[in-house]
């Protein structure tokens, strides 16, 4: 059997779209920042998509209000740094990556933020081979993806700001207000070159988030990223993600029909909001977010069985472990809400039949 060219399973962002980011760079006769490969209106477009003039159809990265992803955009392009805050599965990680491509050409520059960092991670590390042998030189030091970034005039990414402690925060800001990182033990500094930036994520809903000082706070521009305005605006996002992670998985691409991703968005969007979409019935909600992103990987677990132990269509059958998973976190008193809405709405809904008997069924 032939294999192909790659079996990457997940490309970077400007691996993945190399050949949009070079046709919008083509095209692109807007002022660029320096060391931008794309001005802000490309970047822009490359973010929402559209056709170009030569015809060229760009695929929208991001679903959402224009006004937001310009807001970021425009932020990258002073010296403020840009923070993308919202609550888990609203596309953080995602737009941040593909801004990083855009405007750098690199999303790699990473940095994941864990409760156990120490500074060392935003700032260098050192060749201990190097540093037994010669001592503290340049050739012993590891450069962080922070400081690369600040060398090369890149964005740097850092995950999960709020994981981070305090103390090892509060790291960036020097780096943020002076454009520095020092270097005692080589009594040297690095200095950023023009086109340095860097985007952070964090949500509120971590229970191990640490606040951000009121120092480090006025470092950030903050862009705060909602859940999707409608139900069509969701499903259309779960449908375009689904689609393309089912490439990459080699799913069959029949296995996830719209009616269903329209059910489980439904019943999403009807816990998190606490009533029902018609508004007559008020509902509890779950512990757990049902974010946009958690409905992405039920559909996508359930294509899996579909593909592997089903006739390769999705079903009612195939969702209904991944749909009690997502909710179900907290086993007592999750379990106590989602039996509440299985006999209350889905019970009564015409059609849902099938999906209320294998709900039931799992549980």
């Amino acid at each position: 059997m032939k294999k192909s060219k790659t079996q990457t399973l997940r490309p970077h962002a400007e691996d993945a779209y190399a050949a949009e980011l070079k046709a919008i760079a083509k095209i692109d006769d807007k002022p660029r920042p320096t060391n931008w490969n794309l001005s802000p209106w490309a970047v822009v477009t490359y973010l929402l998509g559209g056709t170009l003039d030569d015809g060229t159809e760009i695929e929208p990265k991001y679903f959402g209000n224009r006004r937001l992803i310009e807001v970021a955009v425009a932020t990258l392009a002073t010296d403020r740094a840009l923070l993308l805050i919202g609550i888990p599965g609203t596309a953080k990680t995602w737009v941040s990556e593909h801004l990083a491509a855009a405007i750098s050409g690199n999303s790699t520059l990473l940095v994941q933020g864990t409760a156990g960092m120490n500074e060392d991670a935003l700032r260098y590390q050192w060749n201990y081979a190097q540093l037994l042998s010669k001592g503290p030189s340049e050739e012993a030091l590891v450069a962080s993806p922070l400081m690369s970034a600040m060398q090369q005039g890149k964005i740097a990414r850092l995950e999960e700001l709020t994981r981070i402690p305090s103390d090892v925060q509060d790291t960036l800001i020097t780096i943020l207000s002076e454009k520095l990182l020092p270097v005692p033990e080589l009594n040297m500094e690095v200095q950023a070159q023009r086109g340095f930036n860097l985007i952070a994520t964090a949500n509120d809903r971590d229970k191990g988030v640490n606040e951000l000082s009121s120092a480090l706070r006025r470092r950030f521009n903050t862009v705060v990223m909602p859940l999707p305005n409608t139900m069509e605006e969701e499903v259309t996002i779960v449908k375009t993600r689904v689609d393309k992670i089912g490439k990459s998985l080699e799913l069959p691409a029949t296995a996830a029909p719209v009616q269903e991703i329209q059910r489980l968005v439904t019943i999403f969007r009807e816990l998190r909001g606490g009533k029902t979409e018609d508004g007559r019935t008020k509902l509890k909600s779950p512990s757990a977010t049902l974010s946009t992103a958690e409905a992405i990987s039920v559909i996508n677990s359930g294509q899996a069985l579909a593909a592997h132990f089903g006739d390769g269509t999705l079903k009612a059958n195939d969702l209904a472990a991944g749909i009690t998973g997502a909710i179900v976190k907290d086993p007592v008193q999750d379990k106590v809400i989602w039996l509440e809405y299985l006999e209350t709405v889905v019970k009564e809904r015409k059609d849902w039949k099938d999906l209320y008997r294998a709900c039931k069924e799992m549980m």
